[in-house]
């Protein structure tokens, strides 16, 4: 689909639960590689239509920009290292087309599931994986490196609306919150089986949590008596503890802080972007090649961010993280702590 400046047109769609609508923009990107360039084109409202219960519902973030700045041209190899439900790569396949190759990565199988719906074509290559393991799928289908990735580390709508894995605050299923439930212990049977001390650890490192210490001392001295199994529960027992309750009332679920820090902890979620962007991508990329990261808290950000710093490897080509525009925040709340950065490779695969 071309428009009547004869490049591409793209549709991004935003739903809009509240309003039940769905938000269709329409842009186009010219693709020149030093200086590529967005043109909004139109903005529609539309009804939900019946079906979309059925289908992903998660909204990708910085799909303009992450198209401008990942410089695409037809037959380049891309790796989406995080495919979720395949919104940033359907964008991406229609750039580098039939004859370029898109490799889409998620360690969730449900967002996989989702990803194959909607990514075909004997150019798509999708895998239940993590982005770690990326050299090893490369010598798998004999391609020795790629030319531009793509690590989008949010978590997808899709999942905080399972409660099959008690992603969600409400929810009462099982409080899991793998990515796969097949691998690693759920977030249940660390609340059970860890320590105070271990719970605390948690909590101040991958949490930020003020209150990590008083809040897991009481945790562990709670589950004797009143176990915690689903996200209800543990939104609950959270909302009990004395040190909680002292800080008064505030704008975001007391849990929050603890939700995320169980998320990253049953997930190794930190020491995939550390190994990730450090190593497996680093080596899988072509010298020249982008990576484009995109975060949405701080102990991820700090990790690319000084990563991209190390300028023997890296040319870091945004000093400062690329952010959603008012407008896009305004369709889609979720994208206002979103930040993205990208980085070209500059030097030879090390150990370094």
């Amino acid at each position: 689909m071309r428009g009547e400046t004869g490049l591409p047109k793209f549709e991004h769609l935003f739903y809009k639960p509240q309003k039940r609508l769905v938000c269709r923009v329409i842009f186009q990107v010219d693709r020149h590689f030093h200086s590529p360039h967005v043109h909004d084109i139109e903005i529609v409202m539309e009804p939900r239509s019946p079906g979309v219960e059925s289908r992903a519902v998660h909204v990708p973030v910085l799909v303009r920009e992450v198209l401008a700045q990942l410089q695409l041209s037809p037959g380049m190899t891309v790796v989406d290292g995080t495919v979720g439900a395949g919104g940033h790569s359907h964008e991406i396949l229609k750039v580098i087309g039939g004859s370029g190759k898109l490799i889409g990565l998620d360690r969730d199988p449900m967002m996989l599931a989702h990803a194959s719906k909607r990514l075909t074509g004997e150019n798509v290559v999708l895998r239940c994986a993590s982005y770690i393991t990326l050299p090893t799928l490369l010598a798998e289908l004999n391609i020795d490196s790629v030319d531009r990735m793509l690590l989008d580390l949010g978590l997808s709508s899709d999942q905080l609306s399972d409660h099959s894995r008690g992603f969600g605050f409400s929810s009462d299923g099982p409080l899991d919150l793998r990515f796969n439930i097949f691998t690693g212990q759920s977030a249940a049977e660390v609340l059970t089986q860890w320590s105070a001390g271990q719970l605390e650890q948690i909590f101040r490192d991958f949490g930020e949590e003020p209150q990590a210490r008083p809040l897991a001392e009481f945790l562990v001295k709670q589950r004797a008596t009143q176990p915690i199994r689903t996200g209800l529960d543990l939104s609950a027992a959270v909302s009990e503890c004395p040190a909680i309750r002292r800080q008064g009332p505030s704008d975001k679920n007391p849990a929050t802080r603890i939700f995320q820090a169980l998320r990253i902890a049953v997930n190794h979620e930190l020491d995939h972007v550390q190994e990730g962007i450090s190593s497996s991508c680093f080596q899988s990329l072509k010298v020249g090649g982008l990576l484009a990261v995109i975060t949405f808290h701080s102990l991820e950000d700090r990790l690319v961010k000084n990563e991209f710093r190390r300028a023997e490897r890296w040319e870091n080509l945004t000093s400062k993280p690329i952010i959603a525009t008012p407008q896009e925040q305004r369709f889609n709340p979720r994208c206002r702590s979103a930040k993205l950065r990208v980085a070209m490779k500059k030097a030879a695969s090390s150990n370094t």
